[in-house]
């Protein structure tokens, strides 16, 4: 009996896995804007922001930040 209620949920596991694909199936991109305004095609969130500037910033506060911890780790040693 425990071997066949062990197949059972297995096979039920599988079985909702496998059927999730069709539920969670991605919607069509919406219809381009109204003529006048806009951008004459579809664009994601954020448009077209650079990201440059915030990407150095982040490397040198990591890099800032890696540097605090190894001059506390050598004053921690001597």
């Amino acid at each position: 009996m425990k071997n066949i209620a062990k197949l059972a949920k297995i096979t039920l596991i599988l079985t909702l896995f496998m059927g999730w694909g069709m539920v969670a199936m991605a919607q069509a991109p919406p219809p381009p804007p109204g003529g006048g305004h806009g951008s004459p095609n579809n664009q994601g969130p954020g448009g077209g922001a650079p990201i440059g500037g915030g990407i150095a910033i982040l490397l040198s506060m990591g890099a800032a930040w890696g540097g605090r911890k190894v001059y506390q780790a050598y004053q921690n040693k001597e």
